[in-house]
């Protein structure tokens, strides 16, 4: 067998053996608030309103703040994959009572799922190799729990609704316990715009359904665990 044969049979495992990739899975808890917004639109049966208003968080009421991402890396630390966050978004009772609602709140979650790009920079620290920055942004939808009621009404909106676009920005650091579990800090903000619909009453002949617009914008401070394979 000549010289190059034997270096072709040699570069065959090579050729066959995908490229180094990781998947990791990750969940976070944290400290979550919303900022302030405008919300214009009409109320069931057609009547304007709008003004803004003064969100609330509440991340540690139930049901809590928390989310998830899975996350394919390759072998030059980009990584690939999606996440879903369970953020929360209380209106001030006083600015829903001014637009003429007496609940509304996205408390059964404000749901952000969004397809992610990250990159990380292993060795970043001279002599601390088990920390490790990455940062990332991803794009998808708003799936939030509607939880509203017009003031005087009868009707409860109560259930899921697909609202718009929404956009994540993620920036971290991950200290490595052992070569499969890590634990993470991160700064996380989400934004969506939001088309939300107000059920009408069935009991009023022909009204039309109510019609709310509003971006929200939520910022936290996660805590979590991942774990990779």
């Amino acid at each position: 067998m000549n010289r190059t044969a034997i270096a072709a049979l040699a570069a065959l495992p090579a050729l066959a053996s995908p490229a180094a990739a990781e998947l990791e899975l990750s969940f976070y808890m944290g400290v979550q608030n919303v900022q302030d917004s405008s919300i214009s639109g009409t109320l069931p049966g057609g009547a304007p309103t709008g003004g803004n208003v003064d969100w609330k968080g509440n991340p540690f009421d139930a049901p809590f703040y928390y989310g998830g991402r899975a996350m394919w890396w390759l072998d030059n630390d980009l990584g690939f994959g999606i996440e879903g966050t369970h953020t929360k978004a209380y209106m001030d009772t006083g600015d829903a009572a001014a637009l003429g609602l007496a609940r509304f709140e996205l408390s059964d979650g404000h749901n952000i799922i969004t397809a992610n790009v990250m990159k990380r920079w292993p060795g970043a620290f001279s002599g601390h190799d088990n920390f490790m920055p990455y940062i990332g942004g991803g794009l998808g939808v708003a799936i939030p729990h509607v939880d509203a009621q017009v003031t005087g009404g009868s009707v409860r909106t109560y259930d899921y609704e697909y609202t718009g676009i929404a956009l994540r920005g993620i920036a971290g650091m991950k200290y490595a316990i052992n070569e499969d579990w890590a634990l993470f800090g991160e700064y996380q903000f989400t934004w969506s715009d939001n088309d939300i619909t107000v059920d009408p009453d069935p009991a009023v002949a022909g009204q039309t359904p109510g019609k709310l617009s509003t971006d929200i914008t939520t910022h936290a401070v996660n805590f979590g665990v991942s774990y990779s394979f």
